[in-house]
């Protein structure tokens, strides 16, 4: 078994604007440094025997500006935000129904859509299974990799999963638990 403590990265200039980054590398906005740092305290009772984060500079950021020291930080691809292509950086107005709909199995106009990032999601964590059998290991990543996770370990639909997601219910924790069995 494979325990996992899901975060996601710190506010983001785009955020503050309703703007969807996707693959658009944006930085943190104050805002999301200073909740970077205030996890530091929240999480300082857990260990972890790994952290990854995707290699999105406002996942590394929030990663290092939290862990960084503490453990080592492993940026990995695969837990990527969904790759909106030509919608990267455009109004969350646009982006945010087409997540729910079309583009939760046809891909955003050249990019890709949310099964795709499931696949992603499904192979880093046969990569865990095989490697960290035993271990708890901290993700920084995205809101599509985290509704994969719903959908690949905790059997939900993808409905079900965007309409749990702590995003629409104002339920943000200092880390979401999943496991790999």
């Amino acid at each position: 078994m494979v325990h996992i403590t899901y975060f996601v990265h710190g506010t983001t200039t785009d955020n503050e604007q309703h703007l969807s980054s996707g693959w658009k590398d944006v930085e943190l906005s104050e805002l999301g440094r200073q909740q970077a740092f205030a996890l530091k305290d929240l999480t300082k009772d857990q260990t972890f025997d790994a952290v990854f984060c995707s290699d999105l500079k406002r996942a590394v950021d929030s990663a290092k500006l939290t862990w960084e020291g503490m453990y080592e930080i492993i940026p990995d691809a695969r837990l990527r935000e969904c790759n909106y292509e030509t919608l990267n950086g455009a109004s969350s107005d646009i982006v945010e129904p087409m997540q729910e709909g079309e583009c939760l199995t046809k891909p955003f106009p050249e990019g890709e859509s949310y099964e795709d990032v499931k696949a992603r999601v499904a192979d880093f964590l046969a990569f865990l299974k095989k490697n960290y059998d035993g271990k708890h290991v901290a993700i920084v990543a995205h809101k599509a990799p985290q509704i994969a996770l719903d959908v690949l370990l905790k059997g939900k639909t993808w409905a079900q999963a965007l309409a749990d997601d702590w995003r629409k219910t104002k339920s943000w924790r200092p880390g979401w638990k999943y496991e790999i069995t």
